[in-house]
């Protein structure tokens, strides 16, 4: 099996579309490790398309899948350059930083991913945020960066200072989580008090 084949014929922006490939990846794990890369081959029109299945595969079926290509994700995250392929990469860190900070006993995450890799993810997120990328992206990068922040001191006033900056030129979507956002550094930094 090819997984550009597989993108190719079955991968459009439709949800039905992405759960199919999603779905042969998935029961077809040796093709993980080139689904990767292509996400990282800017010059591969089938990048974008690639990064919906790793997402689709991370957020409904296990995030678990991307454990062994943690370093290779999280090194190649600020090649990143088209939108479509860095909407789908937000939300996976996103969904990283959850599973990293959620309080399940279990959570094998916390074993693997290093302070390397959330050090990316972090500085890669504030490039994100302070570049001109949609509000997915951004909404995302914030939800990010405020659960890392609870463990990296600087984040927490780095993203509030940006936060702040932008709000008032950014979208409603933006807006709100921002808001959102500034109320939880608020309650962390109490509690850490």
């Amino acid at each position: 099996m090819n997984i550009e084949n597989i993108i190719e014929t079955t991968v459009s922006a439709k949800a039905a579309d992405r759960k199919l490939a999603a779905s042969i990846v998935y029961n077809n794990c040796e093709l993980i490790p080139d689904l990767v890369k292509i996400i990282f081959d800017i010059h591969n029109n089938l990048s974008p398309r690639a990064a919906w299945v790793l997402e689709y595969i991370c957020s409904n079926f296990d995030l678990n899948i991307l454990f062994n290509h943690l370093t290779f994700f999280c090194n190649n995250l600020k090649r990143l350059n088209d939108s479509s392929a860095i909407r789908p990469c937000a939300k996976i860190c996103e969904i990283l930083a959850k599973e990293y900070v959620s309080t399940k006993e279990n959570s094998s995450l916390k074993t693997i991913l290093t302070q390397t890799h959330i050090n990316q993810i972090i500085e890669t997120g504030f490039d994100w945020l302070i570049s001109n990328q949609k509000v997915a992206v951004k909404v995302y990068t914030m939800e990010t960066l405020f659960l890392f922040g609870r463990d990296v001191d600087w984040v927490h006033d780095e993203l509030s200072h940006i936060i702040k900056t932008n709000i008032i030129h950014e979208s409603k979507g933006y807006v709100a989580r921002g808001k959102r956002v500034l109320k939880q550094i608020e309650k962390h930094k109490k509690r850490v008090l």
